[in-house]
């Protein structure tokens, strides 16, 4: 089996994602403002109505699953089109996919961009580096257009990496990262693919939801909405949690439990939600403690438990403006073979001013329907509807 890579801020990716073609019409916000009605669901209320309708200016992108610890979708930048497997990713703000003038490992073994075979390239020259969780790039900016299941943004800056050292790329089945988080956030003030979908009109509403399908028994890997999301996917209501501070997806955890006993941040702390992130993370000294609780131990610097001890184990919950949102032991484990189960929980030191900070990666979002609100800058949580098979009377 590949090596699997589960602690990067960004995700890994694979290839094959199927393309859903959209048949763009006139936007339901023209409609209404056209029949003098838009102020009618300009209101908290109404917009949430309208945001959870099927707009013709939203998109629908399939997302492939890889073994839980990977998520990813399709893209494609210029004109012809060339295809690009991304992570989407809402811990980082940039663009970028391997050049056709990178000679790095990682870079030969994925898919390049040729600018001199798109029609719409324009050369920007500019010098880039980025650092994540693990793993860097060095490269240079260029402008095209790019397109996320049918919606093209125009003159969109991208990276074009030059040099990927070492084996993290390598190893990954992605091509590149598209980031989702705030501008703030962008190396070299590169404006983040979704910012210029606001600013062109390509979008409904500044909103994106993310579904992360986790169940064994279903072929859909899981569904990122541009525009606005979809209520098929999670029960109840959203709750909403204000962001507070705008560069990652950042909001306040206000405690969280272990078994039903506050555990970890009893005065509160702060977290991202981050779909470029496989596990929960959390301070290294807080996540050791955290294994202990869940009866995790170490084998070759990987924490994990006998799959038969799941029923034993500790409920784990995250208190988020005033709501419990429940990891059971299956939901917070990952399984590694028949027999061992490896803990989602891993620890990461994020340095002051951005740290401390608990990460709330996959393992966390494929359980709870997540919609990121520019707009009101705003993060919305609900339990995903359970996956039922077409045997069960689906």
């Amino acid at each position: 089996m590949k090596r699997l890579l589960v602690i990067l801020l960004c995700a890994a990716v694979v290839q094959g994602v199927i393309r859903i073609p959209l048949k763009r019409q006139k936007s339901l916000r023209k409609t209404l403002k056209e029949k003098g009605r838009l102020s009618d669901v300009w209101t908290s209320k109404g917009l949430e109505l309208l945001q959870s309708c099927n707009s013709p200016d939203t998109a629908s992108e399939p997302l492939l699953n890889y073994f839980d610890v990977e998520y990813f979708g399709q893209i494609s930048i210029g004109s012809p089109p060339q295809l690009f497997t991304v992570v989407f990713d809402t811990g980082s703000s940039n663009l970028w996919v391997p050049s056709v003038y990178c000679t790095s490992q990682a870079c030969m073994e994925h898919n390049r961009f040729q600018p001199s075979k798109s029609s719409t390239y324009q050369t920007d020259g500019q010098s880039f580096y980025i650092q994540y969780g693990t793993g860097n790039m060095t490269g240079i900016l260029g402008i095209d257009q790019v397109t996320v299941q049918g919606i093209t943004t125009q003159n969109q800056i991208f990276a074009e990496s030059v040099s990927e050292p070492g084996r993290t790329f390598q190893y990954a089945n992605f091509d590149g990262i598209l980031g989702l988080a705030y501008p703030s956030l962008a190396v070299d003030g590169c404006t983040p693919v979704f910012d210029n979908m606001i600013a062109q009109n390509l979008v409904e509403q500044p909103v994106f939801g993310v579904y992360m399908n986790r169940d064994p028994n279903s072929s859909e890997g899981g569904e990122l909405v541009l525009g606005g999301y979809d209520i098929s996917r999670f029960s109840g209501q959203l709750n909403w949690v204000s962001v507070t501070v705008q560069g990652y997806w950042q909001i306040q955890v206000d405690s969280i439990l272990v078994g039903g006993n506050v555990a970890f941040c009893s005065e509160g702390c702060q977290a991202i939600v981050d779909t470029g992130t496989s596990m929960i993370t959390g301070p290294s000294s807080d996540i050791l403690q955290m294994q202990g609780y869940i009866g995790a131990t170490d084998t070759d610097g990987e924490y994990g438990v006998s799959c038969s001890d799941l029923s034993s184990m500790p409920t784990v919950t995250f208190v988020i403006n005033g709501i419990n949102y429940d990891l059971s032991p299956s939901q917070y484990t990952l399984e590694n073979g028949e027999y061992y189960c490896r803990s989602g929980f891993q620890g990461l030191d994020i340095a002051p001013p951005s740290g401390p900070l608990w990460i709330l990666g996959d393992v966390f979002i494929g359980q709870f329907y997540s919609v990121f609100d520019r707009g009101y800058n705003r993060v919305g949580l609900a339990p995903v509807v359970p996956y039922v098979s077409a045997t069960n009377g689906a």
